[in-house]
């Protein structure tokens, strides 16, 4: 099956592990994904519907717009990919109209030009909510033409709701099946979050979510699916799941040594032997 890339550029994107995912990911009608991020998961695996969330308005407005137009909004975002916006001075007025501005649309197109044309493809809110991210100075940025057209026609099958992960794990049913990809927990007790993890979820929302997963499979019978670094924390907050390790290459980071590979864990709480409660 060929693989199909998401139009924006995310840190921490599934693209690389999206066989590994698919393997471990149970037959259903339907996926939810609590953390829809770039969408890589949804975009390489063919369910009946999808629901699809995640925390960032911005993220989902762009979403819901290339889903409900997207001829017009492919129109429009193309003319911004020119070589007079590859400026520093037109990148930095452009975040500063984005994080004045409430318009939809022009928040929609700012978000995919900031995302191609800021630094490293990262998505940063400081405090007050203002997106942050420095020009990024490539040579020419690539306008996702294909990636947004064919992420357009699959999203006639979804559903796209800002909203948190525990009130999306209430949209499954049995017909459900559940993928999470959530901020990373930490390699170590002493490292710190990487740059890209923010909107403050911290450890216990790494448990909540463990909890939640396990209260899912053996409550409704409902199969989840976690991915997370490979540590002696996720090991010990997915103890009642099967357990799957695969290695993973970073895609986004500051510098060549933050590329290792590294250990991933997919983590399958499966519902499938549990009497269904729905």
């Amino acid at each position: 099956m060929k693989k199909n890339r998401a139009f924006l550029k995310w840190a921490g994107g599934k693209y690389g592990l999206v066989d590994d995912i698919r393997r471990h990911l149970p037959a259903a009608q339907t996926l939810v994904e609590p953390f829809v991020g770039a969408g890589s998961i949804f975009l390489n695996t063919d369910y009946e519907h999808y629901v699809l969330a995640d925390i960032n308005p911005d993220l989902i407005n762009l979403y819901n717009l290339l889903k409900e137009r997207p001829e017009h909004y492919i129109t429009e975002a193309k003319r911004w990919f020119i070589a007079e916006n590859n400026r520093k001075e037109v990148y930095l007025s452009v975040r500063q109209q984005f994080n004045q501005t409430d318009e939809v649309m022009y928040r929609s197109l700012a978000f995919l030009y900031m995302n191609r044309f800021g630094f490293n493809g990262l998505c940063r809110y400081n405090k007050k909510g203002g997106f942050n991210v420095p020009f990024g100075s490539y040579k020419k940025p690539y306008f996702p033409e294909a990636e947004l057209e064919f992420f357009a026609e699959k999203a006639q099958k979804a559903t796209f709701v800002c909203t948190n992960y525990w009130d999306s794990f209430e949209q499954a049913d049995h017909v459900s099946v559940i993928y999470c990809d959530p901020p990373y927990a930490p390699l170590s007790h002493t490292a710190n979050f990487t740059s890209y993890t923010g909107g403050g979820f911290s450890l216990d929302d790494q448990a909540a979510l463990a909890d939640i997963a396990e209260k899912t499979a053996n409550e409704r019978g409902i199969s989840v699916l976690i991915s997370n670094h490979d540590t002696i924390l996720t090991r010990r907050l997915y103890h009642g799941a099967k357990l799957n390790v695969v290695k993973v290459k970073r895609t986004i980071s500051r510098n060549g040594a933050g590329r290792n590979k590294v250990d991933e864990l997919l983590a399958l709480f499966d519902g499938r032997s549990t009497p269904r409660s729905e």
